[in-house]
């Protein structure tokens, strides 16, 4: 069994932002790189002279008798808060909780019927305004063009049901599921309790809609099999990835609510142990190779990498691990506690068969991800660029390729630091679980307004809430499911989607990420270019 698979940047930051002086390339190669002190001298005498000047205004205050009424700085400019605050910013509202009533589940087998069909948010004037969502949102616009000119009618739904693991309805607030085919594991089970965890944080505001869901690995829907001017659109079928060949709607993987046959916790709950491991080591203290520890057996490219590790003949600045998740689990996941593996400069992220859930967990440890040439993509990894959160590596030269990577951010610590912490800052900010349940929401209203008709209740289908998950599971299954367990409705609206993309600055988009990892390519040659040159 393998282990599958602060906001972005503008597209004019990455490369051009570490490497515009072509001087400090330069100077790898030579190995002497330059240093200024300039920029933090700058820095104090801002600092300095932003606290004096804050002082003046508070001081004019009070000669003019305003303390009370006028706060120390300008609120456009400052989160600090005035001397006196406001009485409405000690009134805290108390939020609604619908708790989890098993007891009742257990007498009726049915449903509640008492929770709230919708929500409104009451008009606070103090309530922030709703942000902007993370630019990878607007790949959901892309994810949903093949249906925009025809909509989706019901028979490009039941197109979509053969190589479906089930089929979900959401009416008025509810859900019903019809399986076909249990997933692996029990990747169903919590993509479905996801859902549901959905529903209860936005109730009445995720509208009726059906779909059909695969949890398999592989994009199935290829779009060349959809062109032309007499074919008909390709049916409508979510999972957990895509690729530049297919047109599968991606969604959020099962791991997000937790993935018990592993041991690895519900997202939220994983962050934070991710941060504190993070904390545990700076990056400068850490091991100063690149680190993977996986399943090989699933993908050939993975045993290839097995052959960078550190041998009596060569050492490629790689340490790499076999993972062995049955011996691992009669152990009791000692060894396989993602927040301890947080102590090397360098990780490798390596598909397996096809994407890998290992991806977020890598990339959130603040060590330079080196990501081997992907074929796949999931919801949010789009929304990465080359150089700027990840350091690229070749498919067909591993080893080499890891080596330069190594050899690169061992001398320039300060830039590799910083890419650490971008990858790193974009998970734990942009990828937190209430951006998860915003994305969810935002793709399933706009597939939800591409259906052409009103979708009914399967025959076969059952209803299905959290009380009818959760209060028979067992076991890990249980306490995850208890652990992410939507408390009740969110106080606050959606994150606002971006608009899609224009032609222009989506190929753009491409083309910059394609010339980035082109550049590493040419350094890569260069260096060992001159290494040869030198023997």
């Amino acid at each position: 069994m393998h282990t599958v698979t602060k906001r972005s940047p503008s597209y004019g930051s990455g490369v051009s932002r570490h490497f515009t002086d072509t001087t400090t390339w330069r100077a790898f190669i030579a190995s002497s790189p330059a240093r200024s002190t300039a920029v933090f001298s700058l820095f104090l005498f801002l600092l300095a002279g932003a606290f004096l000047t804050s002082r003046l205004l508070d001081a004019t205050s009070l000669i003019t008798g305003n303390a009370a009424a006028r706060p120390v700085v300008n609120s456009v400019t400052s989160h600090i808060l005035p001397h006196r605050p406001p009485e409405t910013l000690d009134k805290s509202r108390k939020k609604i909780e619908i708790p989890l009533n098993c007891t009742a589940y257990n007498l009726t087998r049915s449903c509640p019927a008492n929770y709230p069909s919708t929500f409104e948010l009451e008009k606070d004037p103090n309530r922030p305004s709703t942000p902007m969502c993370p630019d990878y949102f607007r790949w959901i616009h892309e994810d949903l063009k093949p249906w925009a000119r025809t909509g989706i009618t019901k028979d490009m739904v039941e197109k979509a049901r053969r190589t479906a693991n089930f089929r979900l309805v959401i009416l008025n607030g509810k859900a019903y599921v019809e399986t076909y085919e249990k997933g692996f594991q029990t990747r169903d089970v919590f993509t479905i309790w996801g859902i549901l965890q959905l529903l209860r944080r936005y109730p009445g505001k995720v509208p009726d809609l059906e779909l059909m869901f695969d949890c398999v690995d592989w994009p199935v829907i290829r779009s060349q099999l959809y062109r032309g001017p007499n074919v008909t659109g390709p049916p409508p079928l979510f999972r957990y990835c895509g690729n530049d060949a297919t047109l599968d709607i991606v969604f959020p993987d099962w791991s997000f609510w937790g993935w018990p046959e592993i041991n690895i916790k519900p997202w939220e709950a994983l962050l934070e142990d991710l941060k504190e491991g993070n904390r545990r080591t700076k990056w400068v203290d850490r091991e100063p190779y690149a680190y993977w520890k996986g399943n090989p057996e699933v993908a050939k490219t993975r045993q290839d990498l097995l052959k960078c590790n550190v041998s009596e003949k060569q050492d490629w600045n790689a340490r790499v691990y076999a993972q062995n998740w049955g011996k691992e689990s009669q152990e009791g996941y000692k060894q396989s506690n993602l927040a301890s593996q947080c102590m090397h400069r360098y990780k490798i992220y390596i598909e397996g068969s096809a994407w890998s859930v290992s991806e977020k967990y890598i990339l959130a440890c603040d060590s330079v991800t080196l990501i081997v040439k992907p074929h796949y993509y999931d919801f949010f990894t789009r929304g990465l660029l080359p150089v700027h959160h990840y350091w690229p590596i070749r498919e067909d030269s591993k080893c080499k390729s890891i080596k330069f990577a190594v050899d690169w951010g061992n001398s320039h610590k300060k830039k590799a630091q910083e890419i650490g912490k971008a990858a790193s800052s974009f998970i734990h900010d942009d990828l937190k679980m209430d951006l998860v349940y915003d994305y969810m929401f935002h793709l399933l209203n706009g597939y939800a307004k591409l259906l052409t008709y009103k979708p009914t209740i399967p025959e076969k289908a059952t209803e299905l809430c959290s009380e009818a998950m959760a209060c028979e599971a067992q076991g890990l299954v249980k306490k995850f499911m208890l652990d992410s367990l939507v408390k009740g409705p969110r106080d606050s609206d959606p994150c606002n989607l971006p608009p899609p993309f224009d032609p222009v600055s989506l190929f753009s988009l491409r083309r910059r990420k394609e010339n980035s990892v082109k550049q590493v390519e040419t350094w890569e040659s260069m260096y060992y270019d001159n290494q040869h040159r030198q023997d």
